[in-house]
């Protein structure tokens, strides 16, 4: 399936069209939990929010763990730069998203089941509770309580154990980690903390078994992946390709290339903590294995393509100026590393120093690196070094004459 232009399909599915194409089919199956949790351990489904852990895995964790009650929680704070695939899913598939969250909480024995919701999206604010009073009126939430919550839009929020914090009515801050929220999440309880698209693959897998998702992918990264298209490429939008799909053939045969008719000069295709890429890395397989073995990551499929042109310096002080802003300020070291690179790398835009500052720029990611609550103290490190890896010459050019190449200071 393909979904363009401007990342929206043609229709909205309604309830009735949901049914007739054998929607609810598996809740109304009533599958026991351990039948459920083996279809969804066999079909080797992966987290889409980024971290790629086994869906199968976290909700085993969950459902053996001795406390009750437990919790699922679909998280679709979204504030990921370029990011708007599951704004997508829930304004034109509501029930899809509806029926993974009711599956998802059967497999673990849940009784409550939260929708954590970017507070800007107001019609899938409408969508999903008009979706939810369907689904409840037809029998099919059965015992299970489906409430939605707002949530703050900051980058940080998404965090899984942030978003816990929200729905507990405090500040979006990440929890220090372990314990996970698999073990101890939402009101200290089992939690299944799992974004859109991933639960919006539990009812196809359910309904058709996991050896029918296993055809697409790759033997460790099963079924296909959303993948956002920015504003710079001809054919801009939301795209559904097997995981294993050269990078090629999004580029150009769906993208259509560049919009600007440009050369490529570098990839982003992981959101912005992601490692860039130098074009000849066109032709990798799109599947988190491939994508690390390159040098980056495939993180939640939101891919930037810069044109010859580009300044990387430009774009790496931005990246670091945004994470430096997106900091929840909790965490001393997160707080002063990220500062500190937007400090260094603009020494460099303007000419202020030496090439030890690309020296320094390692330090000062080495000696913070895990010392924060959340991963967000980790994330400059891999666009910035690698911009200075890959693209050296524009670090030199800036830091000799204060300006981009081919432009007077």
């Amino acid at each position: 399936m393909i979904l363009f232009p401007d990342g929206k399909p043609t229709t909205r599915e309604t309830f009735q069209e949901y049914l007739a194409a054998r929607g609810y089919r598996s809740v109304a199956a009533n599958l026991e939990p351990a039948a459920l949790l083996k279809e969804i351990i066999a079909s080797g489904l992966r987290g889409r929010g980024g971290a790629g852990f086994p869906a199968g895995r976290k909700w085993s964790i969950a459902a053996e763990s001795p406390e009750t009650p437990r919790y699922v929680v679909c998280n679709a704070g979204e504030d990921e730069p370029g990011s708007f695939k599951d704004r997508i899913l829930i304004e034109y598939r509501p029930h899809l998203v509806l029926e993974g969250m009711i599956l998802a909480a059967r497999a673990i024995r849940a009784e409550q089941a939260f929708l954590y919701l970017n507070e800007t999206y107001d019609d899938c604010h409408r969508l999903m509770s008009q979706a939810i009073d369907e689904a409840g009126k037809a029998g099919y939430l059965g015992s299970l309580k489906v409430t939605i919550q707002r949530a703050p839009t900051v980058y940080v929020a998404g965090e899984d154990s942030a978003a816990l914090e929200v729905l507990e009515g405090k500040d979006p801050k990440p929890r220090q980690k372990p314990p996970y929220p698999a073990t101890s999440g939402l009101f200290g309880k089992p939690t299944v903390v799992n974004n859109v698209e991933t639960l919006a693959n539990v009812a196809p897998i359910v309904a058709k078994g996991a050896s029918w998702f296993r055809t697409m992918g790759t033997e460790q990264s099963p079924g296909t992946m959303l993948v956002c298209l920015g504003d710079e490429m001809n054919r801009p939008g939301l795209y559904e390709l097997p995981l294993g799909t050269p990078l090629r053939h999004l580029f150009e045969d769906l993208g259509g290339g560049l919009k600007s008719g440009g050369a490529l000069k570098a990839i982003l295709p992981g959101g912005p903590s992601c490692g860039f890429l130098k074009p000849e890395f066109l032709d990798v397989p799109l599947d988190p294995d491939s994508c690390k073995k390159a040098g980056s990551t495939l993180g939640c499929g939101v891919m930037r393509f810069y044109a010859e042109g580009t300044c990387m310096v430009e774009e790496s002080l931005g990246l670091a100026k945004f994470f430096a802003q997106e900091c929840c300020g909790q965490c001393p070291a997160c707080r002063m590393e990220t500062n500190m690179l937007v400090a260094l790398l603009e020494r460099i835009q303007q000419g202020k120093g030496d090439a030890s500052l690309f020296d320094q720029c390692q330090k000062v990611l080495d000696f913070n690196r895990g010392k924060g609550f959340c991963a967000l103290i980790n994330m400059p490190g891999p666009p910035v070094l690698s911009a200075i890896s890959l693209f050296r010459r524009d670090f030199e050019h800036h830091l000799q004459h204060g300006s981009c190449e081919g432009k007077s200071k």
